[in-house]
């Protein structure tokens, strides 16, 4: 028998690492499109993408070569300087997105806390709302990070006990409730409304049909800044590109991250109008890698290959296989499936003795793919969006025997 040599890593990360994560035990060593391989030589499926960050599969060509020439001429020189790449990706993505302008940033939660420190500056002063009394509207079981303004909106107690105080100003309605989130808009020191267009960390919650265009009605009806954080289900997640084109709205501040990076490197970007852009000056906000020449390089490329080679499309066409074949899983154990290209997630019932869907992950990662749980009951799904059919059908064929064999 093979030694296996996970133990050893994930010991060393056990005695020198924080232990802020609760990974499953396998450690990847490699990883090329849908696949990934462990320490010890397995092969496995890849259904979590790094949370949506590898949309494009691992170590795509094109990506890994544009990182690769841009990093033998020019990785970094700080904002304090003008570089040759900025400029040019700053015009290809807002033509892209039908935005005005770009605020280049580095993580998801960066780009969080810049939409949020945007509407506060518009909102006092373009809308008008006295000092220091600005309101950010959120949903129940948002999700943007875990720093402290982002814990700050949660209601997940382990992401806020003991980190306090908290950030003021903050106002959380129902998710999917258009009469409550216009009760808070209709406060007039509310400048912003901040929402995913589906709830990834809560468990992939989409809302009713007509959420969203309910959302720009109310916003534009009481000039409050609608920010929809797409860093998940951005960028052809759930089969368009922004996951707001499902019902044909447009934000007035759009955040990406995670695949905006191709899996690469972390880049994140806040979009929006000259109106709330223009409230920003010289020395107000900033990054030193933000907007980096390496990660211009990065994302440029990331966004090229999820349009040249019809990812989005796909993710559309084998999300509809894929939530289909769950369907057809003739088991007690599944609750709910649901879903929007390829971010799906299914609820289990808890089983034998007091098991979740961690020990379901568990059974999966023997089997030979990799899922992780959220919320105890809950599975998510995400697969790279340039998956085959047949890729697919295999995955789906382990995730099937996991899920009929796991409470027999």
């Amino acid at each position: 028998m093979k030694e296996d040599k996970s133990h050893y890593f994930i010991e060393l990360e056990d005695s020198y690492g924080a232990h802020n994560y609760h990974p499953l035990p396998v450690v990847i060593e490699k990883a090329c499109g849908v696949e990934v391989w462990d320490v010890n030589g397995k092969k496995y499926w890849d259904f979590l993408s790094a949370y949506s960050a590898v949309n494009q599969g691992h170590c795509h060509p094109k990506i890994i070569t544009a990182l690769q020439e841009q990093s033998k001429k020019l990785t970094l020189t700080s904002r304090a300087f003008h570089n040759n790449l900025l400029g040019p990706y700053e015009k290809y993505i807002t033509n892209l997105l039908g935005f005005d302008r770009i605020l280049p940033m580095n993580t998801g939660v960066e780009g969080g806390e810049s939409a949020i420190k945007l509407a506060r500056k518009w909102g006092y002063e373009v809308k008008g709302i006295p000092s220091n009394q600005a309101r950010v509207v959120f949903a129940s079981g948002n999700f943007w990070g875990r720093t402290i303004a982002a814990i700050s909106s949660s209601q997940d107690t382990d992401s806020y006990n003991n980190f306090g105080p908290l950030v003021p100003g903050y106002d959380i309605v129902p998710y999917g409730d258009l009469g409550q989130l216009e009760a808070a808009l209709s406060n007039k020191n509310t400048c912003a409304f901040m929402v995913e267009p589906i709830q990834g960390e809560a468990g992939v919650i989409v809302p009713p049909p007509g959420y969203l265009q309910g959302v720009r009605e109310l916003c534009s009806r009481y000039n409050v800044l609608f920010i929809a954080d797409e860093v998940q289900t951005g960028l052809g997640r759930t089969g368009k590109l922004l996951c707001c084109d499902h019902e044909n709205v447009k934000p007035d501040i759009l955040i990406l991250g995670k695949a905006l990076g191709g899996g690469v490197l972390p880049v994140s970007a806040v979009l929006s109008s000259n109106e709330v852009m223009d409230v920003l000056h010289p020395g107000q906000h900033g990054s030193t890698f933000g907007g980096n020449p390496l990660a211009c390089a990065v994302a440029t490329a990331s966004l090229q290959v999820l349009l040249e080679e019809n990812m989005i499309e796909n993710a559309a066409v084998m999300g509809d296989i894929f939530r289909s074949r769950l369907g057809e899983i003739n088991s007690d154990l599944i609750l709910d499936i649901r879903g929007k290209g390829l971010l799906n997630a299914i609820d289990i019932r808890p089983f034998g003795d007091s098991k979740t869907a961690y020990h379901v992950c568990l059974e999966l990662l023997n089997n030979g793919l990799l899922a992780k749980q959220t919320h105890t009951h809950t599975i998510r799904f995400a697969p790279p969006l340039l998956i085959s059919e047949n890729q697919l059908h295999e995955a789906c064929d382990i995730i099937e025997s996991t899920i009929l064999s796991a409470n027999s």
